[in-house]
């Protein structure tokens, strides 16, 4: 009798900026398999280390082989985006948060209005920025449609030949796309339509596409044509995708509720959540830019290496500087003592502790005219029912690193931070986000499957060692 056929198997690929990392993913059980990891090689093609990480792979389980490859990418880079908008605080604002929650790291802002068309004010965009993408906002549906022409035909005026995604007043459409119809450009849905409302799923497409149509060949990571062919986006992008999956569920299948995810990275802690906003405490925010159930924030100043100085000035940790001097200059630097995994947590600590603060936001008492009002800024996590941390500090930590780097982030927290009071915290520790978000199309039972089961896990869980970069993170 011939035996049954194996369940389908895909390899989830996370090309990084240190590391790239795949994991073989049993379909049916919805459960990885095997997994491996190599220094993302940059130096000359990134589908060397992936190579090596298959064949680590093929020694764990053979199924490795005529399994489907799906991958995220934030090698070379990443996505670097610049946005343009009409006014620093309303639409560029808004801009630079579609940005991030599209995946990209925001490297320049631009407020256009006042600028004009002239060539001479937009000479300077990208130029030391180096964006992969110019992000193009402006004005309400209906509203004034000349600050965003102006910019369109500035930009171009100046110099940017590159992609451009064009997502402002409709009613500008004609001529803005007349304006950069010598450069690739995607239009979207406009993220401000009306005031007080933000939009950024169209966008967030829109930026995908370019992504992929002339980000990631751009880049020139590759020879191989396979590469651009298994993409399927940015990483941040990617992992957003399966934190919502985390959150909300797929049809009829369950979400786990509200969802704060940190990334503890070498260079930037990521901050990813999924929080269902209460229309009733809407009118106690000040925010100028409506805040979106979705939230992705990069805080580029605080990580673990490259951004290790910052992060202890940022938390005035003065006893900390030797330590993070160390690890600016040496980014490959591993803890091997007591004291050196010790310093590692502190700087993880502050990295996750300033990275919350700045996505949550505040609530205060402040006196008006009407009285004593509470005024809130930022997004409410109080509620928020699960804690994810990420990155390769707490993956490889010490016993217990978990709850020492993210428990001073969580509970009642005086000075009136909407931080998580009594989440549950679990530790992302195969990877299991990134691959939900790239399987979440194709396959959304086995990813709602791997992110139900990092759900239900512990944070007291065995620590891997499959990656060799405690402290790096991506």
């Amino acid at each position: 009798m011939p035996s049954a056929d194996p369940p389908a198997t895909a390899v989830c690929v996370d090309f990084g900026s240190t590391f790239t990392k795949a994991a073989l993913v049993d379909l049916a059980e919805g459960r990885i398999v095997a997994q491996a990891s190599h220094a993302t090689t940059i130096g000359t093609d990134v589908l060397d280390g992936y190579d090596a990480c298959l064949a680590a792979l093929r020694e764990q389980d053979a199924r490795v082989d005529g399994a489907e490859v799906l991958a995220c990418s934030s090698a070379g880079g990443g996505l670097r985006i610049a946005v343009v908008g009409n006014e620093e605080l309303v639409t560029a604002e808004a801009g630079r948060r579609v940005a991030l929650s599209s995946g990209g790291r925001v490297v320049e802002v631009v407020a256009a209005s006042g600028r004009g068309p002239d060539a001479a004010l937009w000479r300077s965009l990208g130029h030391t920025t180096q964006p992969d993408v110019v992000l193009l906002t402006g004005g309400t549906d209906g509203g004034n449609t000349q600050v965003i022409v102006d910019a369109a035909r500035g930009i171009v005026a100046g110099g940017w030949s590159g992609p451009v995604v064009v997502a402002g007043n409709v009613d500008a459409r004609p001529q803005v796309e007349e304006a950069l119809q010598d450069n690739p450009y995607v239009v979207a849905d406009n993220v401000v339509p009306r005031i007080g409302v933000l939009a950024p799923d169209s966008a967030r497409a829109a930026i995908r596409q370019m992504f992929l149509s002339h980000v990631i060949g751009g880049k020139h990571l590759s020879k191989r044509a396979d590469f651009t062919a298994m993409i399927a986006g940015a990483t941040p992008d990617v992992v957003l995708t399966g934190v919502e999956l985390l959150a909300r569920g797929w049809g009829d299948l369950p979400g786990a509720g509200d969802v704060v995810v940190v990334d503890v990275g070498g260079a930037t802690t990521d901050v990813h959540s999924v929080v269902e906003l209460d229309p009733e405490e809407a009118n106690l925010s000040r925010e100028v830019v409506a805040t979106t159930p979705v939230t992705r924030t990069v805080e580029g100043d605080l990580g673990m290496r490259w951004s290790a100085t910052s992060t202890v000035d940022a938390a005035d940790l003065a006893d900390l500087d030797a330590a993070a001097e160390v690890r600016h200059a040496d980014p490959g630097f591993l803890p091997t003592t007591d004291a050196e995994y010790a310093e590692d947590e502190a700087i993880a600590t502050a990295a996750v502790g300033l990275a919350l603060r700045r996505h949550a936001g505040r609530s205060q008492v402040v006196v008006g005219p009407d009285g004593r009002v509470i005024e809130r800024t930022g997004k409410d996590l109080r509620e928020v029912r699960l804690l994810v941390g990420s990155g390769g500090v707490l993956r490889h930590g010490r016993p217990g690193v978990a709850e020492r780097v993210l428990g001073g982030s969580i509970g009642e927290v005086e000075g009136g931070w909407q931080l998580p009071v009594r989440p549950r915290v679990v530790v992302d520790r195969d990877y299991v986000l990134a691959a939900a978000g790239l399987l979440a199309a194709r396959h959304p039972e086995a990813a709602h499957l791997l992110v139900q089961r990092l759900a239900e896990e512990g944070a007291g869980r065995a620590t891997r060692t499959e990656d060799s970069s405690p402290g790096a993170g991506h």
